[in-house]
């Protein structure tokens, strides 16, 4: 893909050019990765006028979860350790004369901008803004291809886990069960901490499992994801354990279901942010439930597991197509638990189909 990272870099090099910056100073790791090809602990990328240039701290490893750097890019090794790659490319940036460099303030620390500076006086330090995120929301076919693998692999190690006994087994004992399936099976590693809640705690947004044992009659949810080639997608559901489903869990159940079902069918180029996650609020607050509920209905994946765009009430800005969203509404009573529906979606027009499904774990509700 070394054709795919200069073009991206070009895209980033002619907004800087249009901000009066020649030169750009690259630091989020997420951002590095996706112009550079890989992110090696502590690694900038330098945007220069006629050459770019990755600066890393070590010698890149080779790892899957670092990535491979293009090998377009010149890439350069600090003589010593405990240097700062960032301050060592503003120092190069300088010795070639460029005037100002554009950095990405939002990610640089107070103290990492003052050192900047103080390496490169002489250099004007510009505000990149979020030019790279915007730049990350539309996904090509190769990105959707990597999110598209990470599901299968998650809707793998999902689908064993049903498979075995559950009853009398941890929260925090299932979740390491499901991050080492997710590595078996060929993911980097998870996307995110695994989130498994059972009885009061199912149900819960970011969860985090705790030495509670599972047991006849309770709701488990469970939210996982896979990271491959660094990209990270999310899958959640819930289901019953060893019972028929109470009557409550069967109501509460299907309204989240049905909510999470307008918010897929909401997702279409030029829909706006706000608008699909109002299609899945609208169906809770319908069946009574307008407290508590999750901030955001979903957002966007890719390189991180949650970027833009955020589907929330106050969001801004319209869906294009190829852009990778979750859809994730989801109810929780206190004290006796609720249920969560979780998808990672791909937004098509509808002359291709529609909204692409790509986690396809069922969504009944099942008696494990």
């Amino acid at each position: 893909m070394p054709e795919v990272y200069a073009t991206r870099r070009e895209r980033l090099r002619e907004r800087c050019t249009a901000g009066g910056s020649a030169t750009a100073l690259v630091t989020r790791p997420a951002n590095v990765r996706y112009l550079a090809g890989a992110a090696p602990l502590g690694a900038v990328l330098l945007l220069g006028g006629d050459e770019d240039m990755l600066l890393c701290a070590g010698p890149p490893s080779g790892e899957a979860m670092e990535g491979r750097p293009d090998e377009a890019l010149d890439v350069r090794v600090l003589p010593r350790a405990g240097g700062d790659p960032a301050v060592a490319a503003a120092g190069l940036a300088a010795d070639q004369g460029a005037e100002s460099l554009a950095v990405e303030e939002h990610h640089l620390t107070v103290t990492r901008h003052r050192a900047l500076g103080s390496v490169a006086p002489r250099l004007r330090l510009d505000d990149l803004g979020g030019a790279v995120e915007q730049l990350r929301v539309i996904k090509d076919e190769e990105e959707i291809s990597a999110l598209r693998t990470g599901a299968e692999i998650a809707d793998q190690a999902l689908g064993e886990l049903l498979e075995s006994i559950l009853v009398g087994r941890t929260e925090r004992h299932l979740a390491l069960e499901l991050e080492r399936r997710l590595v078996d099976h060929g993911a980097d590693g998870p996307a995110f901490a695994t989130s498994v809640g059972t009885g009061p705690n199912s149900g819960r947004r970011g969860h985090r499992p705790s030495d509670r044992r599972v047991e006849e009659g309770d709701f488990l949810s469970v939210c996982l994801g896979a990271t491959y080639r660094g990209y990270r997608c999310e899958i959640g559901r819930t289901f019953v354990i060893g019972t028929s489903p109470a009557g409550w869990q069967i109501e509460l159940y299907d309204l989240v279901f049905a909510a999470q079902r307008a918010g897929r069918e909401a997702l279409a180029p030029g829909a706006a942010y706000r608008d699909v996650d109002r299609a899945a609020r609208q169906v809770l607050d319908a069946g009574g439930h307008t407290e508590g509920l999750p901030a955001l209905t979903g957002h966007g994946v890719g390189l991180e597991i949650d970027e833009d765009p955020q589907l929330a009430p106050a969001a801004m800005g319209k869906l294009d197509a190829c852009v990778p969203v979750t859809v994730e509404p989801g109810v929780h009573l206190p004290g006796r638990g609720g249920v969560r529906i979780d998808d990672t979606l791909v937004v098509r027009p509808e002359a291709d189909g529609g909204p692409e499904l790509l986690t396809i774990t069922t969504k009944e509700l099942l008696a494990l």
